[in-house]
């Protein structure tokens, strides 16, 4: 799912991104209240392996090879590293053999931030790599708005 096709009408999609920005907003503001207990190296670097393994691999295919379909080895790198289970075991293997740290506070607010900013959650095989509406999901949203009067996401209503 991603923010062009969420199977959701907008209040739902909104508010299940609102439960994510809480999670965000409650970790932004323990990692600054503890911002001279960071150790950075350890913090930029688990922020940023996240997207350097699990995105922009297949952002990069995606883009270059725009008419092509991406390799499903792709959507599962994504998948597996923008996962909540994976990061969890990640940090919790850190916890073990490292100690806790407020540098893990980067992990959840990487993941959050995705979810409730950009509204990106896990890709499924059968949508593009990149946030674009499905035709069959441009249906489906014109024909529940004409059945219902109910709006999908706004997003969904001007998608490419």
């Amino acid at each position: 799912m991603d923010q062009k096709n969420l199977f959701m009408t907008g209040a739902t999609a909104w508010l299940v991104r609102a439960e994510y920005g809480l999670g965000l907003l409650v970790s932004v503001v323990l990692f600054f209240a503890h911002i001279g207990e960071v150790r950075w190296l350890p913090a930029v670097l688990l922020f940023a392996y996240i997207d350097v393994i699990g995105y922009l691999p297949g952002a990069l295919r995606y883009h270059r090879h725009p008419d092509a379909p991406t390799p499903k080895a792709y959507y599962v790198l994504y998948n597996t590293m923008h996962s909540m289970v994976t990061q969890g075991l990640v940090v919790l293997a850190w916890i073990w053999l490292a100690g806790a740290e407020w540098a893990l506070l980067v992990v959840p607010i990487h993941l959050f931030g995705d979810r409730a900013i950009f509204g990106n959650f896990l890709k499924p095989f059968g949508l593009h790599f990149e946030p674009k509406a499905h035709p069959a999901y441009r249906r489906f949203s014109s024909e529940y708005r004409a059945s219902t009067g109910e709006l999908l996401p706004p997003q969904a209503l001007g998608a490419r």
